[in-house]
């Protein structure tokens, strides 16, 4: 259930009931997707295992989203393949992102795949795992050359069916892949934003909320079964119930979650600038489980860069968002990511973009160098960045960023944070966490030491003793809980 692919000695085939493992890459969105499936999985009666080396079947839940992802997605694939070879692996069913976009072409040209499941068609994986087991060929598509291309190769399942509205499959039963300590809530699926530069939204659809109620009743089994920090996650989380309601529910949904006992944290992620209103800082600020931490996708802050992004706003009201921010929430940590070379990017705009950086001194920051994507308005743009001119301007804004990062760290040096413990170190002498400044798998970590023994999920205060560029380590101080 981890991208760790180990190999098995045992070449016999299991002749009781088969064991399926899950290797899912790419955002903590696909990653509730992998769960909601290995729920599933269990259900149907197969035995789910983290050892991909012991498994019957392997399902490899793939991110679409940029080339490196498609080439990693590939990669997975390939080697796990392998396990053909040296294990007793009977097959591989490819799902997800690339699978949606790409598996008329996974089906063609990469017949290590027996069977592909697009992210419209997640319902279908035990259908897909029954196919591989019983050797029978299921072709689900309203597409006849995707049919066709289907049934022509060897690729036993092949599903693309047309967009699916319906989001009762998340309300099924997860498998949690996650430590204990923490879990993603999905509010809503699909994109409507129409960035220039992104195929989300013709892989995933339209934005469709979750309605509240059942989040609600999500959360609630989460945290029945010991979660402690619920992550808020979807393209867009300011967004959330305009679909539904004609007004964001966000707040609503931050009140309801507020309440529910068992939880300690309550983070959101992905929230984007122009649409940050009052009500939604209001409501932040009015819930006691919702941590400062502002997640903002800001991608630039040229305006004519942001204008061919087709990004809403622009950099003045972005500047003055991250100072609001500041002002009604002292000591709140904002996170954004940006794209470097952008088509028509000039050295003036990576300028603006570094002295912003230099500026506004944000805690975290991640930056991507554009990926030219099939079927995107931005892959067909003129005046298309060189790849050695976006790996320059991608070093000097990662270089200034370090500093920044460091010079916050330091900050840190002698205070006090309440820690939530996610694992232990392997060489066992540090636990490690998060405080409500690091979100799970984005950010750095807190190392710390203690003297008593402690549980995944235990929320406990920790002194930092030393900073790095990314990471702090301290010791448990007194009066932890």
């Amino acid at each position: 259930m981890t991208k760790e692919i180990k190999k098995s000695s045992n070449g016999e085939k299991n002749k009781q009931t088969l064991k399926v493992g899950m290797i899912s890459l790419g955002c903590a969105k696909n990653r509730v997707d992998s769960e909601i499936m290995l729920g599933l999985i269990k259900n149907a009666g197969y035995e789910v295992t983290g050892d991909s080396g012991d498994a019957d079947i392997v399902v490899v839940n793939t991110c679409g989203f940029i080339e490196s992802s498609k080439q990693e997605a590939i990669n997975t694939i390939l080697e796990v393949a392998e396990l053909k070879k040296t294990g007793k692996l009977r097959g591989i069913v490819v799902a997800g992102c690339l699978a949606q976009r790409y598996g008329k072409d996974i089906a063609e040209f990469i017949p290590e795949a027996d069977a592909v499941v697009g992210s419209y068609g997640y319902s279908n994986v035990c259908e897909a795992i029954k196919s591989i087991e019983t050797k029978g060929k299921v072709v689900k598509s309203d597409n006849p050359e995707n049919r066709k291309a289907a049934e022509n190769s060897r690729t036993l399942c092949y599903y693309d069916d047309s967009e699916v509205t319906d989001l009762s499959y998340l309300d099924g039963e997860r498998v949690l892949t996650t430590p204990k300590s923490y879990a993603y809530l999905k509010i809503a699926e699909g994109c409507s934003n129409r960035c220039t530069y992104c195929a989300i939204p013709a892989i995933r659809g339209v934005y469709r909320s979750r309605p509240v109620e059942k989040l609600v009743d999500e959360a609630k089994r989460l945290a029945g079964q010991g979660v402690k920090e619920i992550v808020v996650v979807a393209q867009d989380t300011t967004m959330y119930g305009t679909d539904i309601s004609g007004r964001p529910l966000l707040p609503d949904l931050l009140a309801e979650l507020d309440k529910i006992e068992g939880i300690r944290f309550i983070r959101i992620l992905y929230l984007y600038p122009d649409e940050i209103t009052e009500e939604i800082l209001d409501a932040i600020s009015g819930c006691s489980k919702v941590v400062p931490y502002f997640d903002i996708p800001l991608q630039h802050i040229s305006d004519g860069v942001l204008k061919r992004m087709n990004r809403r706003g622009n950099g003045k009201l972005y500047r003055d968002v991250i100072k609001e921010l500041r002002r009604r929430i002292p000591g709140c940590v904002i996170r954004t990511s940006l794209i470097t070379g952008f088509p028509g990017e000039t050295e003036d705009e990576h300028r603006e973009l570094l002295e912003f950086l230099k500026e506004a001194k944000l805690e975290r920051v991640g930056v991507f160098m554009y990926s030219r994507e099939d079927g995107t308005p931005a892959a067909k743009m003129k005046n298309q960045v060189h790849a050695a001119t976006k790996k320059r301007r991608f070093k000097e804004l990662m270089a200034v960023q370090q500093n920044v990062s460091r010079e916050f760290n330091n900050s840190r040096v002698g205070k006090v944070f309440p820690v939530i413990i996610d694992s232990v170190s392997d060489d066992g002498i540090f636990y490690v966490g998060r405080s409500c400044m690091e979100a799970p798998e984005e950010d750095g970590n807190v190392y710390f030491v203690a003297k008593d023994e402690h549980s995944i999920g235990d929320v406990l205060n920790v002194k930092v003793l030393l900073a790095e560029e990314y990471d702090v380590t301290g010791e448990e101080c007194a009066d932890s809980d």
